[in-house]
């Protein structure tokens, strides 16, 4: 790692400020860019320009600003500075407030002539957090009213800039230079990142809600994962030293990495698990979709007493009449065993043993009450087999029909309504417009064992009240695909 003592006399900070058309890097434009260049204790340049940004100004942003359409008509745009830019913040520590919008702005811009930028980034939010936790607020203004700044022309880039500067130079003399040298180094400290990526590759990368995926040579998908923060969780998996074999393969295989942002954690929960079904990454440990289910459900003997089978179908408007849901056999098979072993229930009538006549095995080891030979009253081994099965009665759909579930970010901006359907995820909405023309009837959807457990987990829960849900009516139903199931021929087939 290189050494970063002394940061405040060996490195020249860039104190940068822009001006856009909206709060969106993707489809909005940059209108003017304000630079004050800072080394050792003195200011050691300057560098402003307004840039046609090709689009319109809208008249609420030219109101904020002060910047017209008129004002850009013959200004330089953004790739006609693109070269001059670059040179100027070339080895500098690129400084701004709030530094995630001014420098995704700036790596936007050069994303559109197909050019990558990336510099070390200061942010002064953080560090005014970082040197004043006693306070609440951290935006310019607060910031200007607290360390006595001068009055400049806000929301205009190099009048930022000077407030910025004025701040970091306040923060200097209240603190000095080892606090300020430590604090900085402890800011401008990257995680490391495997050699095949770019050193900033973490800061293009959001702070919100989604999915990311790692990618090897040759677009081979290696990894997906999901976060509330995609670019900590990220972040996490370069930090420290690799924990096992299997991190320190993606690491050395990473090439590059994509990401998927949503609204909230539930969307990116089921997001991901669809990913992973689909795309079927190399290094996922979560199993992939099941291609066959079983399902066990109660069903009267001739004598009366429940008996437990594999079900030949399940009908998604009586789930309640089911119990468990597994991948194999053996698996359900298992948990029989540990129903028959916990509750003295028979083997035989649980399908663990051959039927016939005379007693089950377990029987004669005391571990059933007789069932099996009608020593045990029908009524009160099957209240007690309920009782036994409780746990791993699936559940019912509670609505009449499908609900959306909204999400909102909470740093402002997207909504996500996730529309669910039989405890099936069949479409995300961006658009609450869109629900009004919604129609399900013309959609196919598959009904998926962990997206089951993930839903009714949210829905059904201690956390559900965190869920707006709104129900959906008028949005018919889709066509449900089962995956197959595994039944019991002998018990419950032909």
């Amino acid at each position: 790692m290189t050494d970063q003592s002394g940061l405040l006399t060996s490195t020249t900070f860039a104190f940068l400020d822009i001006e856009t058309t909206g709060g969106n890097a993707t489809s909005d434009r940059i209108t003017e860019i304000g630079i004050r260049f800072w080394r050792d204790g003195e200011e050691v340049g300057e560098w402003q320009t307004l840039l046609n940004p090709e689009t319109r100004i809208s008249p609420f942003i030219e109101s904020l600003t002060g910047i017209s359409n008129d004002m850009v008509r013959d200004a330089p745009t953004f790739a006609e500075i693109a070269d001059e830019l670059r040179q100027q913040l070339e080895g500098k520590v690129f400084v701004a407030h709030n530094a995630r919008f001014d420098y995704g702005f700036i790596k936007s811009e050069y994303r559109r002539l197909d050019q990558p930028f990336s510099a070390r980034v200061l942010c002064t939010v953080k560090l005014s957090r970082r040197l004043y936790p006693q306070y609440r607020r951290h935006n310019m203004d607060a910031l200007m009213a607290r360390h006595h700044l001068s009055s400049v022309q806000r929301h205009r880039a190099m009048g930022d800039v000077t407030a910025m500067l004025g701040f970091f130079l306040a923060a200097l003399k209240e603190h000095g230079r080892e606090v300020m040298d430590s604090t900085l180094a402890e800011l401008l400290q990257r995680p490391s990142v495997p050699s095949h990526l770019s050193p900033g590759v973490l800061l293009d990368l959001p702070g919100s809600p989604g999915v990311y995926r790692f990618y090897g040579e040759n677009d081979v998908l290696l990894y997906v994962g999901k976060s509330t923060n995609i670019r900590q969780r990220v972040a996490s998996h370069f930090s420290g030293d690799h924990n096992s074999a299997r991190g320190v393969r993606i690491s050395e295989s990473l090439r590059h990495i994509e990401f998927t942002e949503t609204a909230g954690e539930l969307g990116a929960l089921l997001l991901e698990l669809k990913q992973i079904k689909t795309m079927r990454p190399l290094f996922n440990r979560r199993s992939r979709a099941a291609k066959r289910l079983v399902t066990i459900e109660l069903v009267a003997n001739g004598d009366g007493y429940l008996q437990a089978r594999l079900a030949r179908e399940v009908q998604l408007e009586r789930l309640g009449d089911y119990y468990g849901l597994f991948r194999s056999k053996r698996e359900a098979e298992r948990a029989l065993q540990g129903i028959a072993a916990k509750n003295e229930l028979c083997n035989k009538l649980l399908g663990l043993e051959p039927p016939g006549a005379g007693a089950c095995f377990q029987h004669a080891l005391g571990n059933c009450r007789g069932a099996c030979q009608g020593g045990e009253d029908v009524t009160k081994y099957n209240l007690r087999t309920q009782i036994a099965f409780h746990g791993l009665r699936l559940q019912t759909w509670p609505w009449q029909g499908a609900i959306g579930i909204v999400e909102e970010n909470r740093n402002g901006g997207a909504v996500d309504i996730l529309v669910i359907f039989n405890w099936i995820h069949v479409i995300t909405i961006h658009d609450p417009a869109e629900l009004s023309e919604l129609d399900l009837a013309n959609r196919s959807a598959t009904f998926d064992l962990d997206s089951y457990k993930l839903l009714v987990k949210a829905l059904m829960g201690a956390d559900r009240d965190r869920y707006r849900i709104i129900e959906l009516p008028e949005a018919g139903f889709p066509n449900v695909r089962m995956p197959a199931l595994d039944y019991d021929k002998e018990n419950g087939g032909d």
